[in-house]
Order: structure tokens, then C-alpha cells, then sequence
């Protein structure tokens, strides 16, 4: 039987118990918290984006116009209610456990800790594509870098071990390391556009002029939304490291989600306008060409450079949404201890580092196509168990603290939800036979895990954290 600290771990949330005040900096283990709100904004702008790279192929699958529109309507379909509930329930439990705390606190262990297994592994096998972007990108300059070769391997490993190393050194050189990175990432994009204004033909933007395909691929137009507008949540698995959390958090996410909203329209409407290509050509990483054709060849290899940068950005963002969550798993009770350890120096949870990083290497040398489709859509299954805490806990927990509160009633909170809801299954029933397989396996595997950390919990074979502690 679950403890009932665990059922109702609302109770030992710090954002009710009144531990910790506005003006405290202090995390819930008593260090000086390192997130402020410009490292924030970059590390959310990365965990979500990275820029418009992979934006290409909405105008491939339905054309310029309904891209323009995708990027327009999509963020008030699926970002802005996903960020909304980030908002609410991140300040409301502003710990390291992120939305398996949610979940846990209106469900029970048992879902808590399943929904702690697809966030994790979404976030593992996405992370494994990163370091084989940057050799993809290598592989342009050198054949030395192609598929199947030993620099290529090489390459990838040690790329994924100096990230790792890097994200080790703390929070602090994560956060400013993505401001630079952001930065010099988007960069590239604000010449192009510049250049591209005189250029521009505003009826470029209602169709190509011509085209091989003959009818629109909704599938690659709505996934290819989803993949670049998702994952606003991980930031609550960082939520005990950020500074005055219950103010800065809401502030954060309003102003990443700015700078994403307009880092995918502004090179989207400059380089459809300025350009005449058939809609074939806008193939992903087609962004470099198009900066190539509007600039010159220089600016080509800024945005290829930049494409780089942008998957370092998202792999330290990545990992360390990943380690954090093994973090507040275990201050939670519901993994073991040693995967809360902190190192002394930088205050970063290495011993989850350390796993994280073995898993994405074990990732990182398979094949991406089934396996990235199927993190998807167990990703799309923790989404609807995500709306479905928010909801429960808004009605049957309405004295729960919220430092920020959603500011809706109960039926527009339902319509709220619903309706990217609609959108999650409509996507899940795209999928393939393999992709219902890989999910069911790997949601198979998270079941038998919780079983296995549930007996060698009751066995005493490995130590965990007491669950009714406030003070994690």
C-alpha cells in the first residue's frame, strides 16, 4: 500500500507550507538557489526550441501559408495551455520533482512514477539525437564525419561526454552558457531577415509556384508543430533551483515564449517572401540554403554553425531537465537515494548525470526513425495524465496554494485542456504498428520498474528518502 505521505504530497510542498517565502533564495535543501531570470528564459528557449532549425518542413508538407498560420494559431492551441499549467502547479510545488509531483500528489505513486518513466524517456532519447545532429552537420565539411565511420562514433561520444561534463559544473554555467548560445544561435536568422526585407513579395506567402506533391501531408505538418513547440514543462524539474521561484517562473516562461514565438515567424516570413522555391525544397535544415540564396554562401555557414550551437544548447537543457527529475524522484521516495546525490563542489545531482549520460550513449548509436516517433507519443501520454492532475487537483485540492494561479473557472480550465487534448490523440492516431509497440514496451518497462524500486524499498536492499521530509 502507497504511504499516504505520498498520496498527498501537496501537504510537504514547500509552496504551501509556508517554508519558503518570496524573498527567500534558498532551495528546499537549504543551498543558494542558481537560476535567475535571464539564464531561465534561454534554458526554457532550449528545452523548447532552440530556434527555428527543424521548422523547415511545415512549408514542405502544407505550404508557406498554412506554416505562417501553424506558427501563428499553434501556440494558443497547445503552448500557451501547457505553459499555463507549468506556471500554476510549478510555483504551487517549486521542488526538483516537476510534474511527477503533480501527478503523484493527485493520483497516487503509481502514476507519478509512470509518468516520471515517459517524461524520462522522452527526454534521454531526444537527447541522443543532439550530439548525432552536430556529426550530421560535420559530415557536410567532411566525409570523415559520414554514417558508419569510427570518427563519426567517436565523434558522438565524445561530444556526449564533454556535455555532460560541462553540465556537471552546475546550473549557473548552464544557464549563461545558454544565453550565449541562444544568442549566437538566432543570430544567423536576424541578418537573413534584414537582408531579406527589400526582397519580400507578400504574395509569395500564400503558395509556392510550383510543387511535386499533390496534396498536403498533414501528418508531417502536425508533428512537426508538436516537435517544435512542446516541452514546456521540463522547466519545473528545475524549479528548486530557481531564485525566487514563485515570481520568477511565470515571468520566465511568458518571455520564452515570446522570443519562440517570433524566433519561428520572423526567418519563416523573410525567407518565404523572398524567395520563389518550389515547396519540395523545404526540406529540414533547408534554412541554411535559403540564408545562402538571400545573403551569400558566408551567411550559409553561420546558420549551419549556429545549427550546431543550438543542439549543444539543447542538450545541456535536456539533461539537465533528465537529471533533475531523477532528483526529485528520489527526494520524493520514489527512486533511490544515491540518485539525489549532489556533488559538494557545484551542487548538481551527478550520480543521475552519470546515469543519464549512459543511457543517451546507449541511444545514441541506434536507429532514430521508430524509436523518436514512438517518444512522441508516449510524450502525447504523459501530456493527457499532465491535464488530467491539473484539472483534479484544481477541484479537489481548491485550497492548495498557487503563488500563480490559472485565471479561469472550472469549465473554461476544462475547455482549456480539452482542447489540446483533442489535438494529442488526433496525433496519436497518426502513428505507426511499431510506434504502438515500442510505446507499450517501453510504458511495460516503467511499470516494472516501479514493482522493482517498490520491493527493493520494502526490502531495505537500497535507501530511500523519507517522503513525509519537508525539507528536500
Amino acid at each position: 500500500m502507497a504511504p499516504a505521505a505520498l498520496v498527498d504530497v501537496e501537504l510537504a510542498a514547500p509552496g504551501e507550507n509556508g517554508n519558503e517565502s518570496e524573498s527567500d533564495s534558498q532551495g528546499p535543501h537549504g543551498r543558494k538557489n542558481m537560476l535567475s531570470f535571464v539564464p531561465l528564459v534561454f534554458i526554457i528557449f532550449f528545452e523548447v526550441s532552440g530556434g527555428p532549425y527543424g521548422a523547415e518542413p511545415t512549408v514542405q508538407a502544407a505550404g508557406p501559408l498554412l506554416a505562417l498560420i501553424g506558427f501563428v494559431v499553434f501556440p494558443f492551441v497547445w503552448s500557451v495551455p501547457e505553459a499555463l499549467i507549468t506556471a500554476e502547479l510549478a510555483t504551487a510545488f517549486p521542488g526538483d520533482g516537476g510534474y511527477v509531483t503533480w501527478v503523484t500528489a493527485a493520483f497516487g505513486p503509481f502514476p507519478g512514477f509512470l509518468m516520471g518513466t515517459w517524461k524520462y524517456f522522452t527526454g534521454v532519447i531526444n537527447n541522443a539525437a543532439y550530439p548525432v545532429l552536430c556529426a550530421d552537420y560535420l559530415s557536410r565539411i567532411s566525409r570523415h564525419f559520414s554514417s558508419g565511420s569510427a570518427v563519426r562514433d567517436g565523434t558522438i561520444t565524445g561530444l556526449t561526454l564533454v556535455l555532460s561534463l560541462v553540465n556537471s559544473t552546475g546550473l549557473t554555467i548552464v544557464g549563461w552558457g545558454s544565453v550565449a548560445l541562444g544568442m549566437a544561435a538566432v543570430a544567423p536568422f536576424l541578418v537573413m531577415s534584414a537582408a531579406a526585407l527589400p526582397k519580400i513579395r507578400p504574395e509569395r506567402w500564400l503558395r509556392c509556384p510550383e510543387t511535386k506533391m499533390t496534396r498536403s501531408d498533414w501528418s508531417l505538418y502536425l508533428n512537426t508543430l508538436f516537435w517544435n513547440l512542446n516541452y514546456w514543462d521540463s522547466v519545473s524539474t528545475l524549479a528548486g533551483e530557481v531564485k525566487k521561484p514563485k515570481k520568477t517562473l511565470p515571468k520566465a516562461l511568458f518571455s520564452a515564449g515570446l522570443l519562440i514565438c517570433i524566433g519561428y515567424l520572423v526567418p519563416l516570413l523573410a525567407a518565404t517572401g523572398a524567395l520563389q522555391l518550389s515547396q519540395d525544397e523545404w526540406t529540414d535544415g533547408f534554412f541554411a540554403d535559403a540564408a545562402g540564396m538571400i545573403v551569400g554562401k558566408w551567411l550559409k555557414v553561420c546558420v549551419e554553425v549556429g545549427a550546431v550551437l543550438s543542439a549543444i544548447g539543447l542538450y545541456e537543457a535536456a539533461l539537465s531537465a533528465c537529471s533533475f527529475q531523477l532528483l526529485g524522484m528520489a527526494d520524493l521516495g520514489l527512486l533511490p537515494r544515491f540518485l539525489a546525490v549532489r556533488s559538494a563542489w557545484f551542487g548538481t545531482p551527478w550520480v543521475a548525470i552519470i546515469v543519464s549520460t549512459a543511457i543517451t550513449l546507449g541511444f545514441s548509436f541506434m536507429s532514430f526513425d521508430d524509436i523518436v516517433a514512438a517518444a512522441n507519443f508516449i510524450y502525447a501520454m504523459s501530456m493527457l495524465l499532465e491535464f488530467a492532475a491539473f484539472l483534479w487537483l484544481r477541484w479537489k485540492k481548491p485550497l492548495l496554494k498557487r503563488p500563480f494561479r490559472v485565471p479561469a473557472s472550472m469549465p473554461w480550465l476544462v475547455t482549456m485542456c480539452a482542447v489540446p487534448s483533442a489535438f494529442i490523440v488526433l496525433v496519436m492516431l497518426m502513428g505507426s504498428w511499431r510506434m504502438y509497440v515500442v510505446s507499450a514496451g517501453m510504458t511495460a518497462l516503467g511499470v516494472a520498474l516501479y514493482f522493482l524500486s517498490k520491493a527493493l524499498k520494502a526490502k531495505k536492499w537500497l535507501a530511500y528518502a523519507d517522503p513525509t521530509r519537508t525539507d528536500f
